[in-house]
């Protein structure tokens, strides 16, 4: 099955990798320099880097020309399409919005024979097909044939026993300028990264989860870095629980559900 993710963030790179290990062809799209800040887990990263690998499976950037060959190479493509351009010429089964935009971007039914959209933004049996669950809780991974999903309440999960302090906000309008790495044990005080001459500093004692790609334009409170309080260093280097998660939700929406409609 030919499955196509637009973003490559650290949610989508987690359905990527479950995608990819049950053994479907998997292209992903982004944004040419994109603001992911988890990216040590998020194919995104190979925008920057040429290439990524997540927990033995490789991303390569890709274009037009290339993404054939990277499939072949049993490797992952991702191009910079933000509008998915490449779902024409390759054809997908299945197409899922993984951008967690919050809202939809340009997502319709009729970009592919089965259309899933992830988190809130989306309506199942109107603009998409199905919509699955991103929220927290019990309902997480939840596939949804009628509706949408809960919407955004613009509070991050509790993680450790922190939410909104966990979350690493720019502090004024620049360019944004790391002075810690993704692993790194932070003192509550410490300096993290400078924008315009601004001290982005940690708000408690921690692993620094994320943090975004250096030299990336960023606004007053955008986000830009993620502190967990779990002293849990290879956590930053692996797929969340979330993840994989939401990675088993699209794998049997996509069994299931695209068989039916193939079948219809």
């Amino acid at each position: 099955m030919k499955i196509l993710i637009k973003g490559a963030g650290d949610l989508a790179t987690g359905v990527a990798w479950v995608l990819k290990t049950a053994g479907m062809q998997v292209v992903m799209t982004e944004l040419e320099r994109p603001t992911v800040i988890r990216r040590s887990v998020s194919f995104a990263e190979a925008m920057f880097e040429g290439k990524t690998t997540v927990e033995g499976i490789r991303a390569v950037k890709s274009d037009m020309d290339s993404y054939r060959g990277v499939l072949g190479a049993g490797d992952i493509p991702v191009l910079a399409d933000p509008e998915a351009r490449v779902a024409g010429d390759w054809k997908p089964e299945v197409l899922v919005d993984a951008i967690l935009a919050k809202k939809n971007l340009g997502t319709s039914r009729g970009d592919a024979p089965l259309v899933i959209g992830m988190g809130p933004g989306f309506s199942a049996g109107d603009d998409v097909d199905l919509v699955i669950e991103t929220m927290r809780g019990h309902d997480l991974g939840r596939i949804i044939t009628r509706g949408e999903a809960i919407p955004n309440t613009n509070t991050p999960g509790e993680i450790g026993g922190e939410s909104d302090r966990r979350v690493l906000r720019a502090p004024a309008e620049g360019l944004f300028r790391p002075e810690a790495a993704i692993g790194d044990r932070v003192k509550t005080g410490q300096v993290l990264a400078r924008v315009e001459g601004s001290a982005l500093t940690a708000p408690f004692e921690g692993v620094l989860r994320g943090i975004l790609h250096d030299g990336l334009p960023v606004f007053r409170g955008m986000k830009v870095g993620d502190v967990d309080p779990r002293d849990v260093r290879d956590n930053c280097f692996t797929i969340s629980d979330k993840a994989r998660a939401l990675g088993g939700a699209v794998l049997c929406a996509s069994l299931g559900f695209g068989g039916q409609k193939q079948e219809d």
